[in-house]
């Protein structure tokens, strides 16, 4: 695949390694160094003609490989470049082969779930005037042995049948476990315990994040000791002394009263649902005479006294004789 600027001087190695940063490799010495803004878009360029003719031969609706795709995800591309064409001395493209890692669930022989992350195979093409030249298995090789895993360790993710004819041909891949998903495993696949790659992104930024800014450990908290269950005391039950003083009554009410001696047998009180019992006076009972009498000898009080000695009217013993005549002859005067 022929592109309209120099790809030989933009790719220096055969293969290239390019990860999310698409960033321009490092330039041999002697040569001449363009902006690096240029040479990254010359790099998104060709990521991005790569992916086309990928899907269109795979007879795919939209490409799976694009440069967009690149930058957002943690994927590697390997781009296999032809040295031995030079047309116009700008070099070519062969193919390139693209892998990242993806946490699947996946069933093994027993059809029992495994949530795995392997290296999965994620886009593969050689250029059609190129292919059964042996430039596959070069760049299929190369992956392998960078990437440090075996054949049967990859998932494959909907392979073509020519893929599929490759691996059989080459590692001897022939046997699949069946899955739900679009991925393909093949025998042996459960071998060996699969991990995220050493260097990852997220556990690069937890380990800057955690030497930079180390969280202290937040101190354990102690509970009270437990108190004692005991009797829960109600609140109407609580003490109240205001409540238990008895208030006297004023005399003369608080005298007592002359109670008649209860009879021997009391009548029965009925406890029926039409008749209510009988009940008491709430206070003690005072009779008349009685209380007209303790009036009578209660002592007069140093103001009338005062009032009776300076009473123009007469002496005591005068108004006595007057308070005792009738109300008639008191009427003529």
């Amino acid at each position: 695949m022929e592109f309209p600027f120099d790809v030989d001087a933009l790719l220096p190695e055969r293969i290239t390694v390019l990860d999310q940063h698409l960033r321009p490799p490092a330039r041999r010495p002697g040569t001449t160094t363009p902006a690096r803004v240029d040479l990254q878009q010359q790099i998104m360029t060709i990521v991005d003609e790569l992916g086309k003719a990928s899907a269109k031969a795979q007879h795919l609706p939209a490409p799976i490989t694009s440069a967009s795709r690149m930058q957002s995800n943690r994927h590697v591309m390997y781009i296999l470049k032809d040295t031995s064409a030079r047309p116009a001395g700008k070099g070519a493209i062969v193919g390139f082969l693209k892998v990242g890692y993806k946490k699947l669930f996946v069933l093994d022989d027993r059809e029992a779930h495994n949530e795995v992350e392997p290296l999965c195979i994620l886009d593969f093409y050689i250029h059609e005037s190129l292919q059964r030249h042996g430039h596959g298995r070069e760049l299929f090789q190369h992956m392998l042995q960078k990437e440090r895993v075996e054949p049967h360790q990859l998932a494959i993710d909907r392979p073509s049948q020519k893929l599929l004819k490759f691996l059989n041909k080459h590692y001897n891949l022939e046997t699949t476990v069946p899955q739900v998903n679009n991925f393909v495993i093949f025998e042996g696949f459960f071998a060996h315990q699969h991990r995220p790659p050493a260097t990852s992104l997220r556990a690069t930024r937890r380990s800057r994040a955690a030497a930079v800014d180390p969280v202290p450990a937040a101190p354990a908290r102690k509970l009270p000791p437990k108190r004692a269950e005991g009797d829960i005391k109600p609140y109407s039950s609580s003490d109240r002394e205001f409540l238990k003083v008895a208030v006297e009554p004023p005399w003369p009410l608080n005298r007592a009263p002359r109670r008649a001696t209860p009879p021997a047998h009391p009548p029965p009180r009925s406890s029926s649902l039409g008749n209510s019992p009988e009940r008491g006076p709430l206070r003690p009972f005072v009779p008349e005479q009685e209380l007209l009498r303790s009036l009578r000898l209660c002592p007069p009080h140093p103001t009338a006294r005062l009032l009776l000695a300076t009473d123009p009217g007469g002496s005591p013993a005068q108004r006595r004789r007057t308070s005792s005549l009738p109300r008639s002859d008191e009427s003529r005067y």
